[in-house]
């Protein structure tokens, strides 16, 4: 198995918490996670916002956009357990430096936010730069963010393999191609690390798919049960 595998915290451990609140990112950590994924949206007020999907619906008692709420009223949402939506900043001083953070940009105008968040905590919390992944299926952006800060480590996330398997993932200059469970494949995984590319999974939940993934001998795998991996 390959021995800098990661075992990284899916929206913190989602399966023991609600996803993406300050209960699952410590639920995360006490687990001994390297690394915890995250997904950021910029919400009305200019803030950004740790919460996956575009509208609230799905992961808080609201209803709407992200993006047409300000902060104030994002806040009064329940997450589950009386959770509520966290800012980045927020959880980026709960992991204080700990672990690796994967931030997925999911709205459009979160590269530059992101890249000025990383940049003070790099700056003014002595963060380590190898604890920044920023990852994105949004390819321009992720674009900008790599231009924006060169230095820190990006994720091309995709659904499929394309014909070219790994080559999108080096063009972009990325760090990993993070890929879904569903389409992996040893060709493809050989072929991303040919070009120097790490290979992380998601989202891996069950013993044997576990299994499976080790046997292709990917770089790390996203869990919603990181205490499996």
């Amino acid at each position: 198995m390959n021995k800098t595998f990661l075992k990284i915290g899916h929206r913190g451990a989602a399966g023991y918490a609600p996803e993406n609140t300050i209960a699952s990112f410590k639920k995360a950590l006490s687990l001994g996670v390297d690394a915890i994924e995250l997904d950021v949206y910029v919400c009305a007020s200019g803030e950004l916002v740790v919460i996956h999907d575009d509208r609230v619906d799905r992961t808080t008692n609201g209803n709407g956009y992200v993006v047409d709420k300000n902060l104030e009223e994002l806040r009064i949402l329940d997450a589950g357990s009386k959770e509520k939506i966290p800012l980045l900043e927020e959880v980026l001083d709960l992991i204080d430096n700990k672990v690796i953070v994967n931030i997925e940009l999911k709205g459009t105008k979160t590269a530059e936010l992101v890249s000025q968040i990383i940049h003070k905590y790099i700056k003014e919390k002595n963060w380590d730069k190898a604890n920044f992944l920023v990852s994105s299926f949004n390819h321009p952006e992720l674009k900008l963010f790599k231009k924006l800060m060169p230095e820190i480590k990006i994720g091309a996330l995709l659904t499929g393999i394309p014909e070219s398997y790994a080559e999108f993932g080096e063009k972009l200059g990325a760090y990993s191609v993070n890929l879904s469970m569903e389409f992996i494949d040893q060709k493809f995984v050989d072929d991303a690390h040919k070009r120097g590319l790490k290979v992380f999974i998601w989202t891996v939940n069950e013993s044997d798919d576990i299994e499976k993934m080790k046997v292709l001998d990917v770089d790390g795998m996203f869990s919603n049960f990181p205490d499996k991996l």
